[in-house]
């Protein structure tokens, strides 16, 4: 799923939240544009990095945590060319599932399907 998929399934599902309200004056309030569910995307991508950038690591509870994981210094080799460099010490960003996000994915009747049909 892409980046532009996300934001028109965010866009949809806020607008079905929306028609729950009763009053037109609340549904104005809520109503987003597209455009709008959009920055507020590319906001929430931009704190993840900022954050991460600067060693700090995120935790949403019920769907994961952005962490900085190290790596040691190594001596790295190139099989082709036959030289070996040295890989200094560095962090990588990861993404570790909490683990009702997990049990989720692990229920999922359209994963199963899917893993059915694959074999």
């Amino acid at each position: 799923m892409t980046k532009a998929e996300v934001i028109t399934l965010i866009d949809e599902y806020l607008a079905h939240k929306v028609t729950l309200v009763p009053t037109p004056l609340e549904k104005e309030a809520l109503t987003l544009e597209k455009e709008q569910v959009s920055e507020v995307i590319e906001a929430f991508f931009e704190v993840i990095k900022t954050s991460m950038e600067k060693g700090e690591n995120v935790y949403m509870r019920g769907f994961g945590s952005f962490v900085n994981k190290k790596r040691a210094r190594k001596v790295a080799r190139n099989i082709t060319a036959k030289t070996s460099m040295v890989v200094e010490a560095h962090y990588i960003p990861s993404f570790k599932p909490a683990k009702v996000f997990m049990e989720k994915v692990k229920k999922s009747e359209a994963l199963k399907e899917l893993l059915a049909n694959e074999s």
